[in-house]
């Protein structure tokens, strides 16, 4: 059968979401132990902290989902 919908449900999306989502539960983690004026800091300093690793985690998880939302060429069979 082939089922004519997006293809949301494949690996890259679902890797992508799972980035995002430990990225966004470790920020909020810090934000709630440390504060806001402390994480802003540990982000803008120059050294590499937690923070960095988390948007870092954040840009790589969209790159996937946009991989995995890319339109596919069918082959032909």
């Amino acid at each position: 059968m082939n089922y004519a919908r997006r293809s949301a449900r494949n690996w890259y999306t679902a890797m992508g979401v799972l980035f995002i989502i430990m990225a966004l539960i470790v920020l909020a983690r810090n934000i709630i132990i440390w504060g806001p004026g402390f994480v802003l800091d540990f982000l803008l300093n120059s050294e590499i902290t937690n923070e960095k690793v988390s948007l870092g985690m954040i840009v790589f998880g969209s790159f996937l989902i946009i991989i995995g939302f890319k339109k596919r060429i069918p082959k032909n069979s």
